[in-house]
C-alpha cells in the first residue's frame, strides 16, 4: 500500500510532499472482460487544470462495475482500466483553477457530473451536464485526451471509467464529478451516495415522485431496488411490491419497506399476478434488473392511463425495448432515470444530510467489508447473490 498515512480526520496535506509530483500507490487492474482484477502499483499523475487527486478511503461493487468487468458492451470494452465508481475520499491535491474544493475536504466522487455553467446544469429539467455527464465511452481525461494512470514498468497508460476510476488508493477527477461532504460524514455509509443509493432514492423522489398511498412495484432487489423501496416507503406508499428470483432478498427488502414479495419462478406472468393483487395494477413500476423481459413486465404491471415505469437497470446493447407504439397509447408512461435525477454537487450534500438524519436507513446496504486485496472475492460475492454492497477499505 502507499506509504503515505491519512487518517480518518481532516488534515492538510502539506504534512507530506506529494504535491504536483507522481505518486505511486496500490490499484486493482482490470487487463480483459472477465480476467481477475490484478491488485498492483500504478503511477497516479498530479491533477491537471480543474481536476483533483482524490485518496480513496472506502469503496463499494455495483452491478455497474460487474457488467464492465465482464465487458458485457463490446462497444465499452478498453483495456487496461481502472474500475470503481462508489467511493468516498480526502482530497490530496487540486489542480489550477479548482475553488470550490481544496486538500484534506472529504469528497465523494461522482459518474455523473456537474459544472454548473452549461446550460444543461443551468435546466431545472435535466441532472445532464454537457461535459462531463455519464459515458461509459469516456476513458481518458477531458483536458488532454490522456490518462493519469499508468503501468509501474513501461510506462502504459491504464484506462479511466466512469468519470471516477475508485478501485485504486489514488484517483484523478474531474472537479465537477467531486462533491464535497461534511466533515463528520459516517464515511462508510457515505460512499452509498456515489451510485446505488442515491440512483435509487432519487428515483422515487424525483423521476416517479410517489405519492402517499400510492403503489409500487420493484423488479430486481439488489441496492438499487431496495434504495427505490426505501424511498417510496419514505413518501407514504402504501404497498410496496418486491420481485427478486432470489428469496434472501425477500427477508432485506421487507426491512426496507416492502409489503409483498413474488418470485418470478412461482408464477406464470408476474404482471397478471400484480395485476390480481392490486386491481388495474400499480402507479409505479422501477426496473432494476436490466432485462428486456423484466422490462417488459414492469410496464404492463402498471395502471393504464396513468402507470408510470421508470428504467433504472443497464441493458446490454444492441438489445431495443420489447414494446410496440401503440400499447404507450394507452396511457402508460415509461422513462429512464440517471442518478436518480439529483444534480449531484447541488443536491448530494443535502441528501447525505438527509440519510444522517434518518429520513431514510442507510443501516441495510452494507452486508460485508473487506480489505482492498479481497476485490475478487468481493465481485464473487456480487455474483453468487449473497451481497448488497460489499465495501472495501483502502
Amino acid at each position: 500500500m502507499s506509504n503515505i498515512n491519512y487518517s480518518h480526520h481532516q488534515e492538510s496535506s502539506s504534512d507530506h510532499e506529494t504535491r504536483g509530483k507522481t505518486i505511486t500507490c496500490k490499484a486493482a487492474v482490470v487487463w480483459g472482460p472477465g480476467e481477475p482484477f490484478s491488485v498492483e502499483e500504478i503511477q497516479v499523475d498530479p491533477p491537471k487544470q480543474m481536476e483533483v487527486r482524490i485518496k480513496i478511503l472506502y469503496t463499494s461493487i455495483c452491478h455497474t462495475d460487474l457488467s464492465a468487468w465482464k465487458g458485457e458492451n463490446e462497444s465499452q470494452r478498453v483495456y487496461p482500466r481502472i474500475l470503481g465508481h462508489e467511493a468516498v475520499g480526502v482530497i490530496e491535491s487540486v489542480g489550477e483553477g479548482v475553488e470550490d474544493m481544496r486538500e484534506g475536504d472529504y469528497v465523494v466522487p461522482v459518474f455523473n457530473g456537474e459544472c454548473g455553467q452549461c446550460v444543461y446544469c443551468k435546466s431545472d429539467e435535466t441532472n445532464l451536464c454537457e461535459r462531463y455527464r455519464v459515458n461509459p465511452l469516456k476513458c481518458v481525461m477531458l483536458a488532454d485526451s490522456k490518462t493519469r494512470f499508468w503501468t509501474q514498468n513501461g510506462p502504459r497508460p491504464i484506462f479511466h471509467f466512469l468519470n471516477t476510476s475508485t478501485f485504486t488508493e489514488f484517483t484523478v477527477l474531474d472537479s465537477a464529478c467531486v462533491v464535497k461532504i461534511d466533515s463528520d460524514s459516517p464515511l462508510k455509509k457515505v460512499t452509498l451516495l456515489s451510485c446505488g443509493v442515491s440512483t435509487g432514492l432519487g428515483a422515487a423522489w424525483n423521476t416517479a415522485n410517489v405519492q402517499p398511498g400510492s403503489t409500487v412495484a420493484i423488479f430486481g432487489l439488489g441496492a438499487v431496488g431496495l434504495a427505490v423501496a426505501e424511498g417510496a416507503r419514505s413518501r407514504g406508499a402504501s404497498r410496496i411490491i418486491g420481485v427478486d428470483i432470489n428469496p434472501d432478498k425477500f427477508i432485506k427488502g421487507k426491512a426496507m419497506g416492502i409489503t409483498d414479495f413474488i418470485n418470478p419462478n412461482d408464477v406464470d406472468s408476474v404482471s397478471e399476478k400484480i395485476m390480481k393483487m392490486i386491481k388495474g395494477g400499480v402507479q409505479y413500476s422501477f426496473e432494476c434488473a436490466g432485462k428486456l423481459s423484466v422490462l417488459r413486465e414492469a410496464f404492463l404491471s402498471t395502471h393504464d392511463g396513468w402507470g408510470l415505469t421508470v428504467i433504472l437497470g443497464i441493458h446490454a446493447t444492441p438489445e431495443m425495448m420489447p414494446f410496440h407504439p401503440m400499447e404507450l397509447f394507452q396511457g402508460r408512461r415509461i422513462i429512464g432515470s440517471v442518478f436518480g435525477d439529483f444534480k449531484p454537487k447541488t443536491q448530494l450534500p443535502l441528501l447525505a444530510r438527509q440519510c444522517l438524519q434518518g429520513v431514510v436507513n442507510l443501516d441495510g446496504f452494507i452486508t460485508h467489508e473487506l480489505p482492498f486485496s479481497q476485490i475478487n472475492e468481493a465481485f464473487q460475492l456480487l455474483v453468487d447473490g449473497k451481497s448488497l454492497r460489499c465495501l472495501l477499505q483502502l
